[in-house]
């Protein structure tokens, strides 16, 4: 038994919920679609509550409106501690850890555990104490042994362990989990639930929705919420669940997983009862059969249970057990009846008006992740260099050394459209391909409130542009200097500038794409999209030769503003005549070929696609913006 005695001090929470009805459109012709009935229960402090049913029975609906990540189309009336719930406050001082173990998978446990209290601690705890806490955590969760390994290649308990542990640095007195058990072997879920029992004894309220646990998983849950039909047909101690059917003329067979036996019941194959049970939960009958309040024989050794009671910390009591849950020595029963949103004696003046971190703080912490990550991902990062070089110096190749030539200009015009090209599908893919992916993680760290959404699309915008920077750099040197480019270090950078600029607007789109779809419609949509930008882009068709009602398109493809400032920065600017090898060369003047693509010879000309393309850029990321918000309002 290792004691937490550096966690943050929180009171108590008892949920009390009372009528809640949902319902979820079906369309303007079918209306609405009822998925909870006017269902009643309360969650109590120190218990580890199970809500349990078949599929379609509502029992992720009543956890998300309990964690307040629904509340529209919501009717009823959600108490903690007695009193009307502060959402806003309560969501801070709660968490809910999901069924998919949504980790960043290029950090360590100890780096993973790190961003967490960095971010939920603040700088008002120094760096000696926040070590502390997670060594402490680590060590209460068994991860000793793994605490150098990265989050990916964890196995599924220790990847549960983990959500655990980061979302307990700031020890929140109510924890939502859904199906904590799901995709573990028996012994994982054995220990799992052990790790729950331990923390809902140390004061917190519990609460998990399970599917079909084992017998000896089910009778760890002191309190079950059975339901079926959107309804509820038991709710009380575990212990009452067998008594409480019998009652109904529903005899569980000896031997047999009490748990197993009450899904059959509400999926109805031992008659139709579960309107019979609907009633009798409502007239109280469960009540009969409530054992004494485990609370008051069990321990609450922590700083929870003490500073409900006022009296001095004996640290929080949790273990880890490898086969069995060790007993514990009576205390003095917690009576808690601070409100959690209603006081604030425990709560730091950031937590009581905002996050923990100031948003400058949550920024840079955020950006040194991000640009942590995207250096540890070798492979992506890796393989990106390596092609974006390699694929460089073979264009150089095809077209080697046509830069000078005044009659392969057509072939460098066809060398330079396909740098922006390729610089668009590089940078766009990638981010539809893995966006995706990390905001699994974002909705997870953003709804159990580690930060804000602007700081981390700012962080996550700001790390992206030397990545990008380098990626182009890498091909832009191969290409440039293998076909005899103009050694002149203005038109170089100028090149640079307009290819960096095209990727972070391809980029952008990308992002865009990403928040709106998944993996399977953006991986379509995205390379579909380009195809008008490509067509529309001054290569293969003059500007000129465009119908007239077509000649507004052009103006929307961030390709043709690439494409002519590179024109622009290799045959513009007063560049001398070219070489010319044979009899006659028509291009032979750098302006007389721009003319003939319907471009300009001027500076003005290319810092309005220069100015145009960074627009795109900060208008696509402010859509895509919205569009991650949008997304994460569709999770509550």
């Amino acid at each position: 038994m290792i004691a937490l005695t550096h966690l943050p001090k929180r009171p108590p929470v008892d949920i009390t919920f009372t009528d809640l009805s949902y319902s979820v459109s079906e369309g303007r012709k079918r209306g609405y679609k009822t998925i909870l009935k006017c269902i009643s229960g309360k969650c109590k402090s120190g218990e580890l509550t199970a809500i349990m049913g078949p599929s379609g029975a509502g029992k992720s609906t009543i956890m998300n409106i309990l964690a307040g990540y629904k509340t529209s189309n919501l009717s009823g009336q959600v108490m903690i501690n007695g009193k009307e719930r502060n959402l806003r406050r309560f969501r801070k001082m709660s968490c809910y850890i999901m069924q998919d173990d949504c980790l960043s998978p290029h950090l360590t446990v100890k780096e993973a555990m790190m961003v967490s209290a960095n971010l939920k601690l603040g700088k008002t705890v120094t760096l000696s104490e926040k070590k502390v806490v997670i060594n402490e955590i680590i060590e209460n969760l068994g991860l000793q042994t793994c605490i150098d390994i990265n989050s990916s290649n964890l196995s599924g308990g220790q990847r549960k362990r983990l959500s655990i542990g980061l979302e307990l640095v700031n020890n929140p007195p109510v924890m939502f989990f859904d199906e904590p058990t799901s995709g573990l072997d028996s012994s994982s879920c054995f220990q799992c639930l052990c790790l729950l029992k331990s923390l809902a004894r140390g004061g917190r309220t519990i609460i998990c929705t399970i599917h079909q646990p084992s017998a000896r998983l089910f009778e760890m849950f002191d309190h079950l919420y059975m339901m079926a039909e959107g309804q509820c047909i038991y709710r009380g101690p575990v212990l009452g669940l067998v008594p409480f059917l019998s009652s109904m003329g529903l005899n569980c067979p000896s031997y047999h997983n009490p748990a197993d036996y009450v899904m059959e019941v509400a999926c109805g194959e031992h008659g139709d009862y579960v309107q019979k049970l609907v009633v009798a939960v409502n007239a109280g009958r469960c009540t009969k059969f409530a054992t004494p309040d485990h609370r008051s024989s069990k321990i609450v050794s922590n700083d929870i249970a003490k500073e409900a009671n006022g009296k001095n910390s004996s640290g929080d009591v949790i273990s880890v057990p490898n086969g069995s849950v060790k007993p514990t020595t009576p205390t003095t029963p917690v009576t808690c009846t601070t409100s959690l949103l209603d006081s604030s004696e425990n709560l730091s003046p950031t937590e009581k008006n905002g996050f923990s971190t100031t948003g400058l703080q949550q920024f840079t912490i955020l950006l040194k992740r991000s640009m942590y990550m995207i250096l540890m991902d070798k492979t992506l990062t890796r393989m990106r260099l390596v092609s974006h070089f390699v694929i460089g110096c073979l264009i150089g190749l095809i077209y080697y050394d046509i830069g000078q030539d005044a009659a392969k200009v057509t072939s460098n015009a066809g060398c330079l459209f396909f740098c922006v090209m390729f610089m668009m599908y590089t940078a766009m893919m990638p981010t539809i391909l893995t966006f995706p992916l990390e905001m699994s993680v974002t909705v997870r760290e953003h709804l159990n409130y580690w930060y804000s959404l602007k700081a981390y699309y700012m962080a996550k915008t700001l790390a992206d542009i030397p990545f990008q920077v380098v990626m182009t750099l890498c091909y832009i040197i191969g290409v440039y200097f293998i076909t005899s480019q103009p050694l002149d270090v203005t038109r170089f950078g100028m090149i640079l500038l307009v290819t960096v600029l095209t990727a972070l607007v391809s980029q952008s789109f990308g992002l865009l794409i990403g928040a709106a779809f998944n993996i399977e419609g953006g991986v379509f949509l995205g390379p579909i999209s380009t195809i008008p930008m490509v067509l529309f882009s001054g290569f293969f068709t003059n500007l000129n030769d465009i119908p007239f009602y077509l000649r507004w398109l052009p103006y929307l493809s961030y390709l043709k503003y690439g494409f002519e400032a590179c024109m622009i920065a290799i045959y513009g600017l007063d560049r001398p005549k070219l070489t010319c090898n044979i009899e006659y060369c028509h291009f032979k003047y750098p302006k007389k070929f721009l003319e003939q693509m319907s471009m300009k010879d001027d500076m003005v000309s290319y810092f309005i696609d220069v100015g145009v393309l960074g627009g795109l850029f900060i208008f696509l990321r402010v859509i895509a913006y919205f569009m991650l918000r949008i997304k994460l309002m569709q999770n509550r």
